[in-house]
């Protein structure tokens, strides 16, 4: 069983005009990377999240249908300002990347078949590729105090990496399945937990 350790004390959101531009600054800096860059600016620099909460309201936001980024930055606005906090995360997600990107693909659209640019948008790719492992190494370290442990989470994690990419079997079922196994065997544990504390506690 994991050790309980102290949690980290958080900052939070000032107002709904700090998420708003927080979240548009993280969004211009998404391009190809944007699992390290909100990793990196909601834990580390803005400290509103643990590694731990990041971690699991990351599997929150994969989960859930839409862009993983989006579905976090309003889970983040909703818990602290309700729907209205909701409301300007996103639109700090939304409105200027997507002037850029309409920008970015008129300017596309002239280039398109130069070999430079197609040599340049398959190296980001390789670089994405870079940030989003180097950054899913840096959290595993979060796994540590999750309640089913370091080596069951590295083995579901092995275990949904055999299925999606080598096997080529349907997300929605790796989801049902793995998911749920990993799902009710937290649970018994935390539920394990919980005695042992009550027990403890007479």
């Amino acid at each position: 069983m994991p050790s309980e350790s102290p949690s980290p004390v958080l900052d939070q959101p000032r107002n709904k005009a700090d998420l708003f531009w927080s979240f548009t600054w993280l969004a211009l800096q998404g391009f190809g990377g944007v699992l390290a860059v909100v990793q990196r600016e909601l834990v580390e620099r803005k400290r509103w999240l643990s590694r731990e909460q990041f971690v699991e309201d990351w599997a929150v936001a994969q989960v859930l249908p839409g862009p993983n980024v989006v579905n976090l930055a309003m889970m983040i606005g909703g818990r602290h300002f309700g729907l209205g906090g909701a409301i300007a995360a996103l639109s700090g997600m939304l409105l200027a990347p997507l002037v850029v990107v309409l920008v970015l693909v008129a300017l596309y659209g002239q280039v398109a078949e130069n070999p430079l640019a197609t040599g340049a948008l398959r190296g980001m790719g390789a670089v994405a590729a870079g940030l989003v492992t180097a950054t899913g190494i840096r959290l595993m370290a979060a796994l540590e105090r999750n309640p089913l442990g370091m080596t069951t989470c590295v083995g579901l994690a092995l275990t949904t990496f055999v299925a999606i990419a080598l096997l080529r079997w349907p997300l929605v079922w790796v989801l049902l399945g793995v998911g749920s196994v990993a799902c009710l065997r937290a649970s018994q544990l935390l539920a394990r937990q919980a005695e042992a504390r009550r027990e403890t506690g007479r």
